[in-house]
């Protein structure tokens, strides 16, 4: 009797132990390291579909100034103010001249008396000239003397010396008068330079336009290009827009746009794709495009952020997944397809993608294959799995 109590208690003991061991087991294997992990599937469908692009950029202008001096100087005063709408050829500021009036003044001077100079050069030319002609005549008078014998030879030499003579003083008068013309000309240049320094000065909208920012004040020390007012022009606003380049597919000139600003989220604004520019940014992995208005929005703000849809042209007949299913192996893009209920790592290539989320496959998937959407956890092609409806 008690023999046989002991075995029953063994025999509980070891149907408890087995129990344990059992839901040990089922915990390992259903929750635990080698339990199946839970993925939801979708099947490759086909069908018709819309594509487009949304991207995220900032309002600019497209016509913009920065107004500044050529030299460095001091700001001698500043005439507009921010948002003030200017005139092209209004005076914005003016920077302090220093001593370019006087020098002006100088010039003008200087050229007064080259001119003088040069009328008293004239003069002498003039004088020089006729010298010359009464010389020729005497000589050409004598010649005709000498050749009749009734002058002597030394008497047609003096006048041959005087003939001489005086065409290089002629000479003499029109190389000088000719440099006097030619320091005029340089005088004449030099003071244009100088008054085009003094109008560098005066700092002249070169546009209508709205001032954005003053960035000096009277006072203020600037060096060479350093801005003090900046102009835009208002009508010329457009987006700059970033793409990402894995999704920019289709971006081209003259796309249609729907443009939503943050400060005036809820209108859309209509707009067309202007410009793709050729450098990318290989930081972020974006292209860039520039977004005109059909309109240009009341109240924007330059700077202000804006999110753009472009629509691309249907396809029709597409073989259509969800893009949360795309995955990447190193540098292969590809997508888990369960193949007997196993997960097999499948390349694929693909097209334009929509905003609900599809996107197109162009290679590598057939009709009804059932990929991988979400996954617990990363896959490999040893991981166990369990489809689920929804993951938790």
């Amino acid at each position: 009797m008690e023999f046989s109590k002991i075995k029953k208690q063994r025999f509980v003991i070891a149907l408890a132990s087995m129990a344990f061991v059992g839901l040990l087991a089922f915990v390992f294997f259903r929750a635990g390291p080698l339990a199946a992990t839970p993925v939801t599937v979708q099947a490759v469908k086909q069908g018709g579909f819309t594509p487009a692009l949304f991207g995220v950029g900032t309002v600019e202008a497209k016509r913009s100034w920065m107004i500044g001096p050529t030299v460095a100087g001091r700001v001698a005063q500043v005439h507009v103010d921010v948002g003030d709408i200017v005139k092209a050829g209004q005076l914005l500021a003016e920077m302090d001249s220093v001593d370019l009036d006087q020098k002006l003044s100088a010039q003008d001077a200087l050229i007064s008396r080259t001119a003088s100079t040069q009328m008293a050069t004239q003069a002498q030319q003039t004088d020089a000239y006729a010298r010359y002609e009464l010389a020729k005549l005497n000589f050409s008078r004598n010649q005709d003397l000498a050749k009749q014998n009734f002058i002597s030879p030394s008497a047609l030499e003096l006048r041959t010396q005087e003939k001489i003579s005086a065409e290089a003083a002629y000479e003499a008068a029109s190389a000088n008068l000719s440099g006097i013309k030619q320091d005029v000309i340089r005088l004449k240049a030099e003071r244009a330079g100088l008054q085009q320094q003094r109008n560098n000065v005066r700092l002249i909208a070169p546009a209508d336009g709205v001032v954005t920012t003053r960035d000096a004040e009277s006072g203020t020390t600037v060096v060479a290009g350093q801005p003090v007012i900046r102009l835009i022009d208002p009508q010329s606003l457009w987006v700059k827009l970033r793409l990402d380049q894995g999704r920019s597919a289709g971006l081209q000139t003259g796309l249609d746009a729907n443009i939503v600003v943050r400060s005036q989220a809820q209108k859309s604004f209509k707009g067309q794709v202007v410009r793709v520019e050729l450098l990318s940014d290989s930081v972020t992995e974006e292209r860039v495009a520039l977004v005109s208005f059909a309109q240009i929005p009341k109240d924007v703000s330059v700077g202000e952020v804006a999110e753009v849809t472009l629509a691309l042209a249907p396809i029709e007949n597409a073989l259509l997944i969800s893009n949360a299913s795309i995955q990447r192996q190193g540098d292969t893009m590809g997508v888990w397809r369960l193949i007997n209920s196993k997960p097999v790592f499948s390349k694929i290539r693909v097209g334009a993608s929509s905003l609900d989320g599809d996107i197109v496959v162009l290679d590598g998937l057939q009709l009804s294959d059932q990929v991988v959407v979400h996954s617990q956890k990363a896959l490999t092609e040893n991981s166990r799995v369990r489809v689920v409806e929804a993951l938790r």
